[in-house]
């Protein structure tokens, strides 16, 4: 075993003051002392680096209300660095703009026009608003191979072809990446909503297109192509599960119903993944809330023997563009933090 040496002991010692600082906010030394457990000279040096390196500054000071000096109050400097989150549809371009906090400075949605990749880096560089951009995420339909971040089968999105998103890293100068736009809702249900706090879970995407994101031991699980939780391809009689309950084929069906169908895809990944959690999202598991993830829990229950609790998304707003600012912001931070 390899015994860590002064410098990657800085190293590490800073990056865990600055994860504690994006979690709770402007610390001081002492409770930067607390929460990390390391000593007062260790502390005070780690935050004249970080202040010297431009990450941390000088917020405000506490202590008004007692005898003695203020404590210096630190947080991260927010404009140190940021990121753009990309949701890339087949009606338009959603952008958000974000500091290295994840704090939104920008955004904007652009209906596709011309060419997309220029109509991405546009929307982008508008959302930016002239500031500089460490990384960018985007998110689309389709099957990403893990190992080249490239799409690998139609996506329906006008104007999509081969090579886009080496012409959008081009175009905008940063680094960008792609991944498929549920496993980036799916990121956002981890980190921030429906499934915060549980490291295995599957989510299926109800929306104009059926999904689903795999999420085992914390980590997303893509497949060797980028085809894990292509469940709307289930043949279902003599349709397939993505006809029988995407948004268009969900209008006007009873509750029952529908999630009797629901539940059948559900079923699937429960009997091969065992999860023992499933979100619905997309604007059908968000419209059916609680009451049609209750419904849907039964349907498995009756299906399979494998607890499985079914809950409704809780992340507001788009899911997909939140879960790629959070990816985006994992990949600047390591850079710009270390």
């Amino acid at each position: 075993m390899k015994t860590a040496t002064p410098a990657m002991a800085r190293a590490i010692n800073d990056r865990l003051a600055l994860d504690l600082l994006l979690e709770h906010g402007p610390l001081t030394a002492p409770q930067l002392r607390e929460l990390t457990g390391l000593s007062r000279p260790t502390v005070s040096d780690l935050i004249e680096r970080l202040k010297q390196g431009g990450l941390i500054e000088v917020t405000g000071e506490s202590g008004e209300d007692r005898r003695g000096p203020n404590a210096r109050v630190y947080g991260i400097v927010a404009g140190r660095a940021h990121v753009a989150g990309v949701d890339v549809r087949r009606g338009a371009i959603h952008v958000t703009v974000a500091d290295i906090t994840g704090t939104p400075v920008g955004s904007i949605t652009l209906p596709h026009e011309g060419d997309l990749g220029a109509r991405i880096a546009e929307a982008v560089a508008l959302a930016a608003g002239g500031r500089a951009l460490e990384t960018v995420a985007m998110g689309a339909p389709g099957l990403v191979d893990p190992r080249t971040g490239e799409l690998v089968s139609e996506n329906f999105v006008p104007g999509w072809h081969p090579g886009l998103l080496e012409e959008v890293r081009r175009r905008l100068g940063v680094t960008a990446v792609l991944e498929n736009e549920v496993n980036l809702a799916a990121v956002a249900e981890l980190r921030i909503g429906a499934a915060k706090g549980r490291e295995d879970f599957v989510l299926l995407w109800l929306d104009d297109g059926i999904g689903a994101a795999v999420v085992l031991g914390g980590r997303l699980r893509r497949g060797t192509s980028g085809g894990a939780g292509e469940v709307g391809l289930l043949r279902m009689g003599d349709l397939t599960f993505c006809e029988l309950v995407d948004a268009p084929a969900a209008e006007g069906v009873e509750r029952d119903e529908l999630a009797g169908r629901i539940a059948q895809g559900a079923f699937a990944l429960v009997t091969i993944l065992d999860p023992g959690l499933v979100v619905l999202g997309g604007v059908t598991g968000r419209a059916g809330g609680q009451e049609l993830a209750a419904l849907v829990a039964e349907r498995v229950a009756e299906l399979s023997p494998a607890p499985t609790e079914v809950r409704a998304t809780t992340v507001s707003g788009n899911a997909i563009l939140q879960g790629a600012v959070l990816t985006a912001l994992d990949l600047a931070r390591d850079r710009v933090f270390g």
